[in-house]
């Protein structure tokens, strides 16, 4: 119509018909661009365990009421075809439904199943889309047109007409926090979506967070669990490699144990997956001559080697540079050195290792959208890759049948620092990498080249004891009052001039709310104490598990005025203490 022309165009109606009566604009007939109605066209067929958890989320579904239900399963135990019956049940009942991912860019394999057993794919939510696919979906929602959203966290935001389900796929996903800007936590703004609205939510993993594991232990959330693999599938055996009795070679970061792993899966015809959380080529580049460290001039960090592409970069503001011949600080050729490993230098050795083996990396510098994603994931699904070498993005729920052996190149990497969650997430981390592992008729091995075999988290793993990981995680957090059983608020000030920065810092710390059960620490540089360009200090307040700690940080901020050049960043309930 012509007012829908206008309004996109921001012009008046008269406009648009003008110019359709002088014959610029031609009247035509367009396809619809809303995605074919959904409907179950494919029966599946589920396991005695996923049956039954079906019928249970399918229950919750038609209740039509508030709920909030955990299906905690083990990788590889079909999670997604239980809640996808879900999904069948709210489109049966004329609902609209939200599911929930961590990274829209990897769902390729996750969409396909949804087109083959509904016959048609969802509506998607994300950053990558066109304004006009944007306008599109935004109007199909409002509207109730939209059936099932899949999307990033924004998705939540969505205007929908008659929204009944929302799931939230690895629930215990970092990528589900919104760092900047409107700071927030899209799992559990979904709860509270579905608390208002009064419709069920399903929070879904094989590694849930510590968080959820406590609300369903307290009774405010309901669990589903699918202890076993799907099919003849078995969990993987875990094995540690300890560097200080079997190193790498002089040069090499993979050990002999991990070598002839990889050579025994390539000769059975098998794939094997190498991970090492961390890009580029090495993580630091120093001069031999006089010591120098390539740094960013605007973070306090040190510049990543990406040999690929021929630059040093910055992984926290994107500075980069060209791979200097000579050292900036002493002119010495020739001496700039490349110190550890990066997963394009896992992939170099290798190719010396495995001269013909077909090789592939997977990181978020080599897969840059939707597209490349769903390429790189179906030449592996397809066989056309022998070794697959990855960051934490091979981790998001992919299904590769012949992927028999996993390594992990550095499994004490992420153990360190001041991280309440660090011991979590690394466990969460490495079980999702290790569940990559044997998810079809082959059994799978992973194997965690450390330094720290005895670390819990390294025997957690080994054993498959996460109850008692878990056990042990929440006494240490319950003992020192950190969340979930305690509230945690960081103030970050930052600015580009340091003494403005922390003058305000410390007028905070002076204007401290004196409170029983509340306590502030800090000022303090953070770790990182400078980043694009703004310096940084931080504090923290702890608070008792039952104060109202955004009213106490309400009060605490009227009293400080503001200083012109500084900005305060409040985070509630922080993921980040960099």
């Amino acid at each position: 119509a012509a007012a829908d022309i206008a309004r996109v165009a921001c012009v008046s109606a008269g406009v648009v018909r003008g110019m359709a009566d002088a014959g610029v604009l031609v009247p035509a007939a367009l396809a619809s661009a809303d995605p074919a109605p959904l409907r179950v066209t494919a029966a599946v067929t589920l396991s005695p365990a996923q049956a039954d958890a079906a019928r249970a989320l399918r229950k919750r579904v038609a209740a039509r009421a508030y709920s909030v239900t955990v299906l905690d399963g083990v990788t590889g135990s079909g999670k997604t075809e239980v809640y996808l019956d879900a999904v069948a049940e709210a489109i049966e009942c004329g609902l609209q439904v939200l599911v929930l991912v961590p990274e829209i860019a990897l769902t390729a394999q996750w969409l396909e199943r949804f087109r083959v057993r509904f016959g048609a794919a969802p509506h998607q939510w994300h950053s990558e889309l066109s304004g006009a696919t944007r306008r599109n979906t935004w109007r199909a929602v409002a509207e109730g047109r939209a059936q099932v959203v899949v999307g990033a966290r924004s998705a939540l935001f969505l205007p929908y007409a008659n929204l009944g389900l929302i799931v939230v796929d690895e629930e215990h996903d970092g990528s589900y926090k919104q760092e900047d800007g409107v700071i927030y936590n899209a799992r559990d703004i979904a709860v509270a979506r579905s608390h208002l609205a009064g419709h069920p939510v399903v929070l879904v993993s094989a590694t849930p967070s510590l968080e959820t594991v406590v609300n369903a232990e307290a009774g405010r959330y309901g669990t589903i669990h699918l202890p076993e693999r799907h099919g003849s599938a078995q969990l993987p055996a875990v094995h540690a490699v300890d560097l200080r009795k079997t190193p790498p070679e002089r040069g090499r970061w993979l050990s002999p144990v991990i070598v002839e792993a990889v050579q025994y899966a390539l000769a059975e015809g098998s794939q094997a997956m190498l991970f090492l959380n961390r890009r580029g080529y090495a993580p630091l580049t120093l001069c031999r001559t006089c010591g120098h460290r390539m740094q960013c001039p605007n973070c306090q960090a040190w510049l990543v080697e990406h040999r690929y592409v021929g630059k040093l970069e910055c992984h926290h503001c994107g500075h980069s540079i060209p791979l200097p011949k000579a050292c900036p600080a002493c002119g010495a050729l020739d001496s700039l050195a490349a110190c550890g490993p990066g997963v394009e230098r896992i992939a170099e050795e290798v190719a010396q290792l495995f001269p013909s083996a077909r090789v592939a990396v997977m990181a978020s510098d080599t897969i840059t959208g939707p597209a490349a994603a769903e390429a790189m994931v179906r030449a592996v699904a397809e066989h056309r890759v022998d070794i697959l070498i990855g960051t934490q993005i091979v981790a998001k729920g992919h299904h590769f049948p012949l992927l028999t052996v996993v390594a992990v190149v550095d499994a004490d990497l992420g153990l360190g620092g001041g991280d309440l969650r660090a011991s979590e997430r690394t466990y969460q981390l490495l079980s999702q990498v290790a569940g990559r592992a044997g998810r079809a008729e082959r059994p799978g091995r992973v194997y965690l080249q450390t330094y720290f075999p005895d670390h819990p988290v390294i025997e957690a793993l080994i054993a498959g004891d996460r109850a008692g990981f878990l056990a042990r995680e929440a006494e240490d957090r319950r003992a020192g009052g950190w969340p979930p059983f305690g509230r945690l608020v960081a103030l970050i000030v930052s600015g580009p001039d340091a003494r403005r920065v922390e003058s305000y810092a410390q007028s905070l710390a002076r204007a401290a709310p004196n409170l029983t059960g509340v306590r502030v620490l800090g000022p303090a540089p953070a770790p990182l104490a400078l980043l694009r360009g703004r310096h940084r200090f931080r504090l923290l307040l702890r608070a008792e598990r039952t104060v109202n700690v955004q009213a106490v940080v309400r009060e605490w901020l009227a009293r400080v005025p503001m200083t012109s050049g500084v900005r305060l960043q409040v985070d509630v309930d922080p993921y980040s203490f960099l």
